[in-house]
């Protein structure tokens, strides 16, 4: 009798083990869909899926690959609104070839589309005082960064990674 009811819980237990397993799997695709922006490079990632380097993603969008520093990968971007949340480990700024100085708050948010990153929180540059950066946009060999007026810089500058330097204060 013991035999049986071994047998009978284990076939039970597999059985309950295969449908919670599948159910994993319907979950986070149902939660892949669902979730926008957000979490859902989780997801892909848990899924096998790889997000494309932010240099890379800001290439195929036509911006400079280096206007965010180095260490800021991680970022998270919803292709339906172009809403793009960049994140970087501690507030820094960056110096650029041209002597421009970029200053990054730890996240930064704007709405990319071809040529142009507009509606930006989270980036200041240097202009007699700190300045707001609210729209960076490209058109040929030219950046132009608005930050309470618009501002002409060399792409090239902006062409390299470069690595930002921890500062205290945004």
């Amino acid at each position: 009798m013991d035999q049986i009811l071994n047998k009978v819980g284990s076939y039970w237990f597999s059985q309950k083990a295969n449908k919670e397993i599948s159910s994993v799997g319907d979950d986070l695709n149902s939660l892949s869909t669902s979730i926008e922006g957000g979490t859902k490079w989780l997801v892909n990632k848990i899924k096998g899926k790889m997000q494309t380097p932010l240099p890379e993603l800001l290439k195929q969008y036509d911006l400079a690959v280096g206007i965010f520093p180095r260490d800021a990968t991680h970022y998270e971007f919803n292709e339906e609104t172009g809403k793009l949340t960049v994140f970087m480990p501690a507030i820094c700024e960056v110096g650029y070839k041209d002597s421009s100085v970029l200053r990054f708050s730890t996240t930064v948010v704007g709405y990319l589309e071809k040529g142009k990153l507009a509606d930006i929180e989270g980036i200041k540059t240097k202009m007699v005082i700190w300045t707001k950066v609210t729209a960076i946009s490209s058109e040929g060999s030219k950046l132009y960064f608005t930050a309470g007026v618009k501002k002409s810089r060399s792409r090239e500058a902006y062409e390299v990674l470069r690595d930002g330097i921890t500062i205290e204060k945004f």
